[in-house]
């Protein structure tokens, strides 16, 4: 039987939208090993101190001595060459031929200002020499298009896996509401890191637009500024709640309780928090960025990145609904959205790619 081994460095970083990934493909994946749906056997390869998935029908072996990128090009390319390497989060040994290695978005070449000029370097030689050698996936139609244009890979050789978003169909804890001195429908939220793509600085400049009091922005997520800088941020105000990371549980009662995400991100290769919201029956504001809005479609409501004045219309819209009429409208289209994304489907094309790459 062939074997496909998974890179399993994701498990030694910080949790956001590619960890959240791979995470979630493997443990799809063990759910599809356990349903004999795979042709292969799975391996999951980890470095020293990766935390640990509650995998029941796929491999966790620990291996190598190295860390970072030099675990990836050494340890794990000689562990992964004996079969077909699956590297989910951005990056894969650049030795190997037979493999499948999802990059998620062109940021890097699009927004270089978004990253420091090493990390810029380092991965626009590293995405080249891996469009190269490597089967290409990615998340959306429209990182498909934007890889194509960046690297030397068609179009039509990279293979689209979307995320998903079943996660967050869980238990919510509803008591995080309280615990935040929060009301129920009183709150926007937002979700990601303080960075500059995340820009996190239009919704502070929308609240301030609003009458003071009538709303609270709650920005979920690593809020430490020594690490980010100021990412162009005006000072939070009374209304702006920052909790740092919370757990899914307590993202799910947010966003239940929630008036509506806003997701104000300039650049996205597909961008999981308004699928999230969708599952948790909250609605959607979010950026005009292409892939949010393919993802999307008509069950979210669009302002451009800095326009401060339209967000701010959109959640004044929002508070002045008072019979819930158009909040019933977006989350019956945000089912029909969010019915389309699995975790699941997603892991079987990447398992199909797999066994693609197998029998060349």
């Amino acid at each position: 039987m062939q074997s496909v081994f998974i890179n399993g460095r994701f498990l030694t970083q910080p949790i956001s939208g590619v960890q959240r990934y791979a995470q979630e493909i493997v443990t799809a994946l063990d759910a599809l090993a356990g349903d004999g749906a795979l042709p292969a056997r799975y391996v999951l390869l980890t470095p020293p101190g990766a935390r640990t998935l509650p995998l029941r029908h796929i491999e966790t072996q620990t291996i190598g001595k190295r860390a970072g990128h030099y675990w990836d090009q050494v340890d794990y390319a000689r562990a992964a060459s004996r079969g077909t390497a699956l590297c989910l989060a951005m990056t894969g040994p650049v030795a190997l031929r037979r493999q499948v290695v999802v990059i998620h978005d062109a940021a890097v070449q699009r927004h270089p200002e978004h990253f420091s000029k090493p990390y810029v370097l380092a991965h626009s030689w590293l995405d080249r020499l891996l469009a190269r050698r490597a089967v290409v996936a990615t998340v959306s139609e429209f990182s498909r298009r934007e890889l194509a244009d960046v690297l030397p890979v068609a179009a039509k050789d990279i293979v689209v896996a979307p995320n998903g978003a079943e996660h967050l169909s869980i238990a919510p804890d509803a008591g995080v509401i309280e615990r935040l001195g929060l009301t129920k429908g009183g709150y926007f939220l937002t979700l990601g890191n303080l960075t500059r793509n995340k820009n996190l600085a239009v919704a502070l400049r929308a609240l301030a637009r609003l009458q003071p009091g009538s709303a609270k922005l709650v920005a979920v997520g690593r809020m430490d500024r020594s690490v980010f800088g100021s990412a162009g941020l005006p000072e939070p105000g009374a209304d702006v709640l920052l909790p740092g990371r919370l757990d899914d549980a307590e993202v799910a009662g947010l966003m239940q309780g929630a008036r509506a995400l806003i997701f104000p991100s300039i650049y996205e290769g597909f961008g999981i928090p308004p699928l999230e919201a969708f599952v948790n029956e909250c609605p959607v504001l979010a950026s005009t960025a292409p892939a949010v809005q393919e993802v999307c479609a008509d069950a979210a409501d669009y302002f451009e990145p800095h326009d401060d004045a339209t967000l701010a219309r959109l959640m004044q819209m929002l508070l002045d609904d008072h019979d819930g009429a158009l909040r019933r409208d977006r989350l019956a289209k945000g089912k029909q959205r969010v019915a389309r994304y699995t975790w699941r489907g997603s892991a079987q094309i990447l398992a199909d790619a797999c066994a693609k790459v197998a029998a060349r």
